[in-house]
């Protein structure tokens, strides 16, 4: 079954998405996804040399997936619902973790010259995996409404990120 939803998420399947709100048991195969993202994320790092990134990446990745999670939720819920948007934190983070499927397969940038290629096409697949996650679990019927409340997200996640970064050293984005 967690072979199969992890498939359907990385195609995008509206209906797994919704599956797995709904599937309160489903918490640890979101984990598992966020867990496997992180160690491709922590395998790229290890494999340009920053042995550190590997466990600090890891870690790291959980604790921002926690934070994008609340964020989505309050921006969301409280900011901008529609009148059918009803969810929780945890179903939020049920998706949003499925939505980093795409993740995975980061550790093919350390493959020479594919970096910035591999790099662009997970972010561009996670987003639209995001966008799907977010409008299935807030009961958007608006694409659109799922496009905004990510996009604010993010925002405010990369500006939690970047003062993280300046205060206490964070890994360095993998671009950089």
């Amino acid at each position: 079954m967690f072979i199969k939803r992890l498939i359907r998420a990385l195609l995008l399947d509206p209906a797994v998405y919704e599956e797995i709100e709904h599937d309160k048991r489903a918490m640890w195969q979101a984990a598992l996804v966020v867990l496997l993202s992180s160690l491709s994320r922590g395998l790229y790092a290890y494999n340009v040399g920053n042995y550190e990134g590997l466990v600090i990446g890891t870690i790291t990745n959980f604790v921002l997936w926690i934070l994008l999670s609340f964020l989505i939720y309050i921006i969301g819920t409280k900011l901008f619902p529609e009148s059918e948007t009803r969810s929780d934190q945890w179903e939020i983070m049920r998706v949003l973790g499925f939505a980093s499927a795409p993740g995975i397969f980061r550790g093919f940038a350390s493959t020479p010259h594919m970096t910035a290629i591999v790099f662009l096409v997970v972010w561009v697949w996670t987003l639209a995996a995001m966008i799907v996650a977010v409008r299935q679990a807030l009961d958007f019927r608006s694409t659109w409404n799922a496009i905004w409340v990510c996009v604010v997200g993010l925002v405010t996640y990369w500006l939690f990120y970047f003062i993280l970064f300046f205060a206490f050293g964070l890994p360095k984005p993998a671009w950089s």
